[in-house]
């Protein structure tokens, strides 16, 4: 994959749509080059980073790459000088040296430096890098000792990569020094071994090569190379390719840090890391069960930056579980994989809980059987593969749970704004007398088609109008319902109707029709919040005839809710009652 990327980037510039070498060159830079690096093939990720830098800052790879090439040609001679002086000091203290080379930096790793300590390209004095190989380990010791009496040390500069590799085998000696009067220039030195050249120029390959004359890699090597198994149970864990993205990004970038096990078992860390990330990277299920954790024999909070040489001992228990809080303060791919795992499972059972209770409530209301045997013909209906994904779509608001009710029985569904017909009065059969027939609106004449806004949801006590409309009959509007603007050029359309509540109510002996009024409800993104939104309305005795989440982001959701009211009091009730609900922020009533 790697060898196809760098044959991608060579040939980049073959690619005439400018936003496509950019993206290409980005993935490069955030993906490609820190798992050259993490592999250990220096030179890959170098000519990676090159060929990205030169597409995603042109102006700074050709102003630097410019200042290198006068550089160059001023300073081949001074390149040359200083490798036959830095091989004779080790020689004349006794390190026998097979080679010295020298180099400029590479362009994104001066761009790098320039932007770390804001300087410019001219305030920069160690844009020069020397390799010094030696036959032995404890040559570069010696070379590391002989250099250090020579020249003044750069303070900060020395690393020890050989007692302690980088993750990616990569070990070497490295430090900074200044050249001696005339010419006081700083430069990197770097110390190692030909097979260590070899791991770090062509990553693990050329490790297990040296190796190949064992039988199986021993502890210390499977230790090292364990970050490519995290990357495996990252892509196990992650539940989109983007995730995996992010995840993956936090393993390349990080510095690291070592800390130790009881046992003393190394742990090798991005530098930030808590002891939940610790946990991780001992077992998922030591993650999954902590507790606490002990530093050094002290009790610390689970948020605690570890440091370089830490004991950290790991407190679990079995009824331990991870908490959502953890996402927010570690920093491995593989912690925070494990965390959204558990969180989304956790929130796949409160939802799966919550769609059941909410239909079996609904298949009383409507009584009827909502056994999963009855459930089966609303499965097919609905498209779900399970009673599980049904549940946890209701649960969810993704699917209403009359709309269940309705599929499982297609007998119940009604058409709640389909246009009604005013009758004439009806006439006794006894007596022949007319007998009035009470309407839910007055101002509409016998044999006309009316039905309800499904915009503004009208319900007594709104004060209302009607749109007269050919082939449909007459909609009710809300007096303030926006729609109404579209009809202000044809003002013979509007008809003046008023509600006729009270002598409904009175000529169906007490029993008051009920109208759908729509609410926007914002509330916590929490497993629990459509749970308490429905038992808030219906401990104001309202039903809930739909409910669809229309926005849902991480710290809240966004529903509308159909509430079947009596009048425009009940609905106000409702209202009340939702505001004083647990977890909702924000209610108001939804109009057109």
């Amino acid at each position: 994959k790697l060898a196809d990327r760098l044959h991608n980037m060579r040939t980049l510039h073959f690619v005439h749509d400018e936003e496509r070498r950019k993206r290409i060159s980005r993935e490069t830079m955030e993906i490609y080059a820190p798992l050259a690096e993490r592999i250990g093939m220096d030179a890959v990720k170098t000519e990676l980073q090159t060929f990205a830098f030169a597409q995603l800052e042109p102006e700074a790879y050709a102003t630097i790459q410019a200042r290198l090439n006068f550089l160059r040609g001023q300073g081949a001679d001074l390149i040359e000088d200083v490798k036959r002086e830095l091989r004779r000091v080790c020689e004349e203290a006794g390190v026998p040296v097979i080679s010295v080379t020298g180099r400029e930096k590479s362009p994104f790793s001066i761009w790098e430096k320039m932007q770390r300590r804001n300087v410019a390209f001219e305030q920069l004095s160690d844009i020069m890098a020397f390799r010094i190989t030696v036959p032995s380990r404890e040559g570069c010791y010696m070379a590391l000792g002989a250099l250090h009496s020579a020249y003044p040390v750069i303070g900060g500069r020395f690393k020890d990569y050989i007692s302690t590799p980088k993750s990616n085998g990569y070990q070497s000696l490295h430090t900074g020094v200044t050249l001696r009067e005339p010419r006081n220039q700083k430069i990197e030195i770097q110390i190692r071994t030909e097979e260590m050249g070899d791991v770090a120029e062509n990553g693990v390959a050329a490790h297990w090569f040296y190796k190949s004359n064992d039988t199986k890699p021993d502890r210390q090597d499977l230790q090292r190379f364990r970050w490519v198994q995290d990357l495996l149970e990252i892509l196990e864990n992650s539940a989109a390719p983007d995730e995996f993205l992010e995840n993956t990004k936090l393993e390349l970038y990080d510095d690291q840090v070592f800390c130790f096990t009881p046992k003393g078992q190394l742990i090798q860390l991005p530098r930030g890391a808590t002891p939940v990330d610790f946990a991780y990277s001992v077992h998922s299920q030591v993650g999954d069960t902590c507790v606490g954790a002990k530093i050094n024999g002290r009790l610390m909070p689970l948020r605690y930056q570890l440091q370089n040489g830490d004991q950290v001992e790991i407190m679990t228990s079995r009824g331990g579980t991870p908490s959502p809080a953890w996402e927010r303060f570690v920093v491995t791919g593989k912690a925070r994989a494990r965390i959204r795992r558990f969180i989304h499972q956790e929130q796949r059972q409160h939802s799966r809980d919550a769609g059941r209770a909410e239909l079996t409530k609904a298949f009383r209301q409507a009584g009827v059987d909502g056994s999963e045997r009855a459930l089966e013909p609303a499965l097919k209906a609905l498209k779900f593969g399970s009673l599980d994904d049904l549940y946890i779509a209701v649960g969810n608001g993704n699917t209403g749970p009359r709309d269940v009710v309705h599929a499982a029985y297609p007998e119940l569904r009604q058409t709640p704004r389909a246009p009604r017909m005013v009758l004439p009065p009806a006439r006794s059969a006894r007596t022949g007398a007319r007998m009035e027939t009470e309407m839910p609106v007055t101002g509409l004449v016998p044999g006309m088609a009316y039905s309800f806004g499904g915009c503004c949801h009208p319900v007594p006590g709104d004060e209302i109008v009607g749109i007269v409309t050919t082939g449909k009959g007459v909609t009710i509007h809300a007096r303030d319902c926006q729609t109404l603007h579209g009809f202000a050029a044809t003002p013979e359309r509007f008809i003046d109707v008023d509600w006729n509540y009270g002598a409904v109510v009175k000529s169906t002996g007490g029993k008051a029709p009920v109208h759908t009024a729509r609410i926007n409800v914002i509330a916590g993104n929490d497993p629990s919040a459509l749970a308490n939104l429905t038992n808030a309305i219906a401990k104001q005795e309202g039903v809930v005839a739909s409910l669809k989440i229309v926005n849902r982001q991480q710290d809240f959701m966004e529903a509308l809710v159909d509430v079947d009211v009596r009048d425009i009091a009940h609905l106000a009730k409702v209202i009340a009652g939702l505001r004083g609900a647990s977890g909702v922020k924000d209610v108001e009533r939804a109009k057109a």
